[in-house]
This record gives structure tokens, C-alpha cells and sequence, in this order.
């Protein structure tokens, strides 16, 4: 049987959005929108958390650093979709695949992370308010989010030399929308049991693990709000922590479905709509969710843009 390493397959085809004819031109816009409003209101939070001293609190930190995340995990992935809706060569070099395939996974990883630190931070603000913040000082605060960073940034490393060291056949027409491990898998021309076995142990690791951890803050978190004797005040608590669950369900539900899982795919179409989910969908609603229904948020807002527009009024007179 002749088959051709990686070498000799210079680059993928994707097929994600073949099947997309006469809607192709909607879809487009569609995602456009979607990712300029996911830039806007993500570059929108971290300028106006670093830029109004009352913002800088461990909570809003955590919440800035998601947003300036969330910028990178969406440049991944998203700009070179637009660029296949409209393109009638849809490639992409097999370096290039691998690099998109290792910064989505390592930004994705970092965000569970992050998600966990932030479900920490809640837990440690409601349930021990007295020692709050002799514990969640500026340094520990910072050592977190480095912390996040790093872990993301290594775990997908041993998968990525994995894939590297496959052999492919000529066949290299991709089932997905952008790359990732599960359709690069199903075009290897040996067995990739190891691979889907290391992919399986590393991701169940990472996002069941701080899943575990999230939904155990918040476990605390709702059972500290159903102690506050006000209405008022457990309608607000369960609002937020509700808005926050929505956003760690769907995100964390989707990415469960789609890595945790010892077979390389159940279905195309779902895959790719799960996709959507968690690369477009999560990341554009995270500023609505987290900050701009956060009434401290919009006042740090309406701050910046007074304070720029006095600063501006004082140098023209």
C-alpha cells in the first residue's frame, strides 16, 4: 500500500462550509457580525477594567483577562472561517493547521482554567466575605491568572507532537470547519488509538476536572444566597450566579460532547454545530454575561468616556 507522510501533504482542504451554496453570503455576515461584536465588546471591557481605578478589584481582573483571552481564542479560528465562506480554495498548510489546532486547544484549555479561578473567586467573595480579601490579594490574584496561562499553553502539547508524527494518506479533504484534533485523526492513515486515547485522558483532565471545580463553587455559592433573608437580595445573587451557570453549561456542555468521548466523531453536522457553540457563540455572549449587565461595569464606562471627553474639552479651551 503506498502511503505519503506529512511531508508530501503540503497542505488541507476544508469542507466545512462546501455544502453552505445559495446562503453563503448571509452566513457570511452573519459570522462577521458576530465576531466584530465579540472584538468590540471584549477589547470594550478590558480597556475600561484596566483604564477605572474603581474596577480594579480581583473579580473585575479576572473578568479582563477573560475578554483580552477571548480576543486571541476568537482570532484562531474565526478570521480564517470568513476567509473559507467567501474563498473558493479552502486550504490551509499542514504547519498552519497544526498551529491553529494547538493555540485553539491551549487558549480553549486556558479558559477552563480561567472559568474555574473566576467560580473561586465568587465562592471565596460570598461564602467568606470576612476573609475575602486577606486571601484573594493582588499578588495571589495574579499568580492565577499566569498560572491559567501556562497550564493552557502546555497541556495540548503532547497531542500536537502526536498528530505531527501520523502519517496521511492523499486524501486530505478536512470535515470541519476549522482544524482540530478529531477530523485530523480520521484522515491518519494508521491506527490513532493512542491518539484518541491521550486526547480522551488529556482533555477529560482538563475540562471535567474544572468543571468538577466550578460547579462545586457554585454549589456553595447557591446554598450561601438561599440564606440571605431578603427576597430582593436572593433574586439578585441567584441572577447573577444564573447568567454565570448559563454561559459555564452551554460552553463547558458543548466541549464535553465534542472531546470527551473515545470515538473520533458521531455525527459531521453535529460536531460542526457544536463548534459554532463554543468558538463563536460562548465567547461573543462572555461580555454580555459577565460585565455589561454588571451595573459597576456600565458606571466605569460612562466614567471613561467623561473623563476622555473633559480631558478633550480642557485641552481644546
Amino acid at each position: 500500500m503506498d502511503q505519503h507522510n506529512h511531508s508530501s501533504l503540503a497542505e488541507f482542504v476544508f469542507l466545512g462550509f462546501a455544502s453552505v451554496g445559495y446562503v453563503r453570503g448571509w452566513l457570511f455576515v452573519l459570522l462577521l457580525l458576530a465576531y466584530l461584536f465579540t472584538i468590540c465588546g471584549n477589547m470594550l471591557i478590558f480597556s475600561v477594567i484596566r483604564l477605572d481605578a474603581a474596577l480594579h478589584t480581583p473579580m473585575y481582573h479576572f473578568v479582563s483577562v477573560l475578554s483580552f483571552l477571548e480576543l486571541w481564542y476568537t482570532a484562531t479560528t474565526i478570521p480564517k472561517m470568513l476567509a473559507n465562506i467567501l474563498s473558493e480554495k479552502k486550504t490551509i498548510s499542514f504547519a498552519g493547521c497544526l498551529l491553529q489546532t494547538y493555540f485553539f486547544h491551549s487558549l480553549g484549555a486556558s479558559e477552563c482554567y480561567l472559568l474555574t479561578a473566576m467560580a473561586y473567586d465568587r465562592y471565596l467573595a460570598v461564602c467568606r466575605p470576612l476573609q475575602y480579601s486577606a486571601i484573594m490579594t493582588t499578588t495571589l490574584c495574579a499568580k492565577m491568572a499566569a498560572a491559567c496561562w501556562i497550564c493552557g499553553f502546555l497541556c495540548p502539547i503532547s497531542e500536537v507532537i502526536l498528530v505531527s508524527q501520523l502519517p496521511f494518506c492523499a486524501y486530505n479533504e478536512i470535515q470541519h470547519i476549522f482544524c482540530d484534533f478529531p477530523p485530523l485523526l480520521s484522515l491518519a492513515c494508521k491506527d490513532t488509538s493512542t491518539n484518541i486515547l491521550v486526547d480522551f485522558a488529556t482533555n477529560a483532565f482538563i475540562i471535567l476536572i474544572t468543571f468538577f471545580f466550578i460547579m462545586f463553587s457554585y454549589a456553595r455559592i447557591i446554598g450561601a444566597v438561599l440564606k440571605i433573608k431578603t427576597a430582593s437580595g436572593r433574586k439578585k445573587a441567584f441572577s447573577t450566579c444564573a447568567s454565570h451557570l448559563a454561559v459555564v453549561l452551554i460552553f463547558f456542555g458543548s466541549i464535553i460532547f465534542m472531546y470527551v468521548r473515545l470515538k473520533k466523531s458521531y455525527s459531521l453536522t453535529l460536531d460542526r454545530a457544536l463548534a459554532i457553540v463554543y468558538s463563536v457563540l460562548t465567547p461573543m455572549v462572555n461580555p454580555i454575561i459577565y460585565s455589561l449587565r454588571n451595573k459597576e461595569v456600565i458606571k466605569g464606562i460612562r466614567r471613561t468616556i467623561f473623563q476622555k471627553r473633559d480631558k478633550a474639552s480642557v485641552a481644546h479651551h
